[in-house]
């Protein structure tokens, strides 16, 4: 089994639940967020040393739920601040970005870490596309046209035109060309219309927000039946989960400190998403795709709030001592069939020193009762 550390750079200060979308911009405070990026990174960087075999980075846009608006550049940092660890980046909104930049910085990354990186073709929630002032209607053909024409310019050794439905160039010829040929490529796979589109790309199926262990089990049949269709066999690494983790040195402990940390994470950070994706669906970009009533359906599960323990039982989280982790994690990969995990540890307003012991407990008291799963 393999673990990635994930981190959203989340905004742990602010004073009250949002009340409009997007999140006024009032109480960020740039001297605390420099010290926040200096310990997030340093966090990213520590994970190398508590056995992660890659540090996960995302984007997100007008809202402290992360404060990551281009995970590039926190990949460019990571590729020099560490040494054998993979840089996931998980990724770059591919149909809000124009795609051949995205090709020229996700070869730089793969370049300069020594071909570590692993490229995150993603198509976004809805709520970005707000921010950004694009149809969601039109968000799956970008996506797979950008993943095409991204994929090109990483393996044509000759200059080349584009003439598609949403992208045209006259001649591309990126610098610096990848060091892998190509690097691997991770695409969201959390409804059935995803991880069918991931296994047409051969690319590894990624799932976070698991709501329940039945749900995220029926897409992972959905990505081998589809990968065999189209002749070709996934193995366990081409499947990716994410679990929200909290361990502390007691059962009580953790479930404690991560209640707290998750009721900031949904009245706070949580609550101008929850209010986009209601703009999202009034708008009714989803009317007459099946994608429309899963995506509600999702909503609805995200907002119905649970206990720790009912959190626990569903497979959404891990949380507890390095002893009950350990299970629950067992647990996880036995009845998912995935070759690796994400842990999304700094979740909410926790702590980053509690973030950080939390690492090393999974360092010395669970990653060697797991590894060999």
């Amino acid at each position: 089994m393999k673990f990635g550390f994930f981190n959203l750079m989340p905004w742990p200060h602010y004073p009250e639940p949002p009340k409009v979308y997007p999140t006024p911009n009032r109480d960020y405070d740039p001297e605390i967020g420099q010290r926040l990026y200096n310990d997030y990174v340093d966090l990213l960087v520590h994970a190398e040393a508590c056995g992660f075999d890659w540090v996960a980075c995302n984007e997100h846009h007008f809202s402290p739920y992360g404060t990551m608006a281009n995970c590039n550049l926190i990949g460019s940092i990571l590729a020099r601040e560490t040494r054998t660890i993979g840089l996931a980046m998980i990724g770059n909104l591919l149909p809000l970005s124009n795609p051949v930049r995205v090709a020229e910085e996700y070869a730089m990354i793969d370049v300069m870490s020594g071909g570590r990186l692993i490229a995150g073709f993603m198509r976004g929630v809805p709520h970005e596309y707000i921010a950004y002032n694009s149809p969601p209607a039109e968000s799956r053909d970008r996506q797979k046209e950008a993943a095409e024409l991204v994929m090109k310019c990483w393996t044509e050794p000759e200059p080349f035109g584009w003439e598609g439905q949403h992208y045209q160039f006259r001649s591309i010829s990126i610098w610096p060309r990848p060091i892998q040929q190509p690097p691997r490529v991770l695409m969201s796979a959390s409804n059935e219309e995803s991880a069918t589109v991931a296994a047409q790309s051969r690319a590894i199926m990624a799932m976070g927000l698991i709501h329940d262990l039945k749900a995220a089990r029926a897409n992972v049949e959905t990505y081998h039946r589809v990968a065999r269709e189209c002749g070709w066999e996934p193995t366990v690494d081409h499947v990716l989960m994410g679990a929200s983790t909290c361990i502390c040195e007691t059962d009580a402990e953790a479930h404690d400190v991560f209640a707290s940390a998750l009721d900031y994470f949904h009245d706070t950070l949580m609550k101008p998403t929850y209010d986009a994706l209601k703009l999202v669906a009034q708008a009714g970009y989803f009317t007459r795709q099946k994608a429309g009533a899963s995506y509600d359906s999702r909503l609805d599960k995200v907002v119905a709030r649970k206990s720790i323990d009912e959190m626990i039982e569903a497979g959404s989280i891990f949380c507890g001592s390095p002893k009950s982790v350990t299970e629950q994690i067992r647990r996880f990969g036995r009845e998912l069939g995935c070759g690796g995990i994400n842990l999304s540890m700094q979740i909410g307003n926790l702590p980053i020193p509690m973030v950080r012991k939390g690492m090393d407990l999974f360092h010395a008291e669970v990653l060697p009762h797991v590894r060999d799963l």
